[in-house]
């Protein structure tokens, strides 16, 4: 069940957001980030957020936003996160249908990912059967633990065709 998150949903998928951030495999946050200032900037900052529920764990996340303001606020960016025992089993997918879906009721007319690292292919290879294509390349643009400096993709798909 996907449903708007709590406070409580966060402070449970917490150590599954730390985990994901102190790898630094995909994600550009301070892997020292305390609870509080990743939930302001996961669950309050953006317009909503939105946990993956089973059986009381949180499996999954993602929040929503405006990519840009003014004459650009109609394409909205996401986040998603799933947690590492509930991989595999299309999580992400679900909660990726069900932020377009959201976008759409929104008023958005496209999603862009603005910073998908080139080495999290299962991501790339998801985003890509949903009907995103990668639009750019910024070159080095991350800073791997293992792979030193890689490659992230801008990938964009518009929500009203």
């Amino acid at each position: 069940m996907i449903t708007e998150i709590t406070k409580q949903d966060f402070v449970l998928f917490w150590p599954t957001f730390e985990s994901i951030i102190k790898a630094q495999q995909t994600y550009a946050f301070d892997p020292d980030m305390t609870l509080e200032q990743a939930y302001h900037l996961w669950c309050e900052t953006p317009l909503k957020a939105f946990a993956f529920k089973a059986n009381r764990a949180i499996l999954g996340t993602y929040y929503l936003k405006a990519n840009a303001m003014g004459p650009s606020s109609h394409i909205c960016n996401c986040g998603y996160m799933v947690s590492e025992a509930a991989r595999g089993q299309g999580i992400a997918q679900k909660l990726c249908e069900h932020s377009q879906r959201v976008a759409q009721s929104l008023g958005f007319k496209a999603m862009q990912f603005n910073s998908v690292v080139s080495s999290n292919e299962g991501a790339i290879r998801l985003w890509k059967k949903l009907g995103y294509d990668i639009i750019g390349t910024i070159p080095k643009a991350y800073k791997h633990p293992q792979l030193g400096y890689i490659d992230s993709f801008i990938m964009h798909k518009l929500l009203d065709e």
